[in-house]
């Protein structure tokens, strides 16, 4: 009788291998991507070539002719600013809408969750109609109302809102004192730096000592000495280095001072109410999962209602929270690029429009914008896994 496993040849073994087919799978598989994208970059550059279109990235270095409202850094068309720095002032703007929103939107969004399971009839009925009529309205057409039915219907400066002392509100935007640094002011905001850091420093260490002793440490006092009383005896004590300078109507509009866009507060405020929305659901999903159990136990041990949801809830219901957390914030920040609808100026409306317009080349600019989105993307989502594993239970 014949041995059935010698008269199998070494190339009906590899091929009945699943790693060896695998693998091979996975080379004729990198092969062909690796061709089409050879093809498309060939024709790319053909039809390039043939409507005489330049290519490359020499073009970041060419004088912009154009001009930007907002600015995080100084950028004229006549000062010899080129696009390689409107690239920049549209990611820094991109950037400054998309930080404070994620802000406002966690703050908000954590409010109305908690609010949405109160015992209040009429604060969960409220929390609730607000999450419902938000979510299920088109975020451009809320930056709309935003921008044309409220913003836009402000009355013109002549006739300006004075919100506070030299705070004034109208169709143009918020003017607001402006802070002028002079010698000395770097040590001032030194001070309020390393008061942060020393806030921090000393919650970390009071928790760690209230777990070990049970002492509770004045965390508040303490903080608030080091955040506002440091920075501002060193404010004193350099001879007061900053100074405001007030914005004051000349003609028909103000000059001085700080000037808030209209568009910027829309886009801002669309933006965070409507993914507070969102966030609120996770939060009331993320307390849910917290077991009822918990909270009475925390009660037993005395504590209150408040302490109870801070101490005992929210920690343990982070773990549920952050996840699609992380997905609502990479989804404000990509919704940002709404923008170009009111006139905003973030990357998208500044590089992939005016920019691409007056320049021609789509490939690079589409490519820049889109690396920039997917950097801002992975870079968020490694800072949000970081502090999920941090968050999370550890069981002994």
């Amino acid at each position: 009788m014949t041995d059935v496993t010698q008269s199998t040849s070494p190339r009906t073994s590899l091929i009945n291998d699943p790693r060896v087919r695998g693998i091979a799978y996975q080379v004729i598989l990198v092969a062909i991507l690796a061709l089409l994208i050879y093809e498309a970059t060939t024709n790319a550059i053909e039809n390039l070539r043939r409507a005489r279109i330049a290519s490359g990235f020499d073009f970041l270095s060419t004088t912009a002719g154009f001009d930007v409202n907002q600015t995080l850094i100084p950028f004229s068309s006549s000062g010899g600013s080129t696009y390689g720095d409107a690239f920049i002032v549209g990611l820094l703007n991109t950037l400054l809408v998309a930080a404070i929103g994620i802000v406002l939107a966690t703050i908000l969004g954590f409010i109305v969750g908690v609010a949405r399971l109160s015992s209040n009839w009429i604060v969960a009925k409220l929390a609730k109609v607000y999450v419902e009529a938000i979510r299920n309205v088109p975020l451009l057409l809320q930056l709309f109302i935003w921008y044309n039915a409220v913003l836009k219907a402000l009355p013109n400066p002549r006739q300006s809102y004075e919100v506070g002392s030299g705070i004034f509100l109208n169709n143009r935007g918020l003017f607001a004192p402006q802070p002028l640094l002079e010698p000395g002011a770097g040590l001032v905001i030194g001070a309020a730096v390393a008061g942060i850091v020393g806030a921090f420093i000393f919650r970390r260490w009071a928790r760690r000592r209230q777990e070990m002793t049970g002492q509770q440490a004045p965390v508040g006092t303490v903080a608030l000495a080091l955040i506002v009383g440091l920075p501002l005896l060193v404010f004193l004590l350099a001879g007061r280095p900053i100074a405001l300078s007030y914005p004051e109507l000349r003609g028909f509009n103000f000059a001085g001072g700080v000037q808030i866009f209209p568009e910027f507060v829309a886009l801002l405020v669309g933006l965070s109410t409507y993914t507070a929305a969102f966030i609120a659901e996770i939060v009331r999903a993320g307390i849910l999962a917290v077991s009822r159990g918990q909270t009475e136990a925390a009660h037993a041990l005395g504590l209150r209602e408040g302490p109870t949801l801070r101490l005992v809830v929210i920690p343990q219901a982070m773990r549920v929270i952050v996840p699609p957390l992380t997905s609502q914030y990479l989804n404000l920040t990509k919704n940002s690029s709404l923008a170009v609808a009111i006139g905003y100026p973030d990357l998208a409306q500044v590089f992939m429009g005016t920019v691409l317009n007056q320049t021609g080349q789509a490939v690079e600019v589409i490519a820049i914008t889109m690396a920039v989105y997917l950097a801002i993307s992975l870079i968020t989502s490694l800072v949000m896994n970081i502090y999920n594993r941090r968050a999370a239970i550890v069981e002994r």
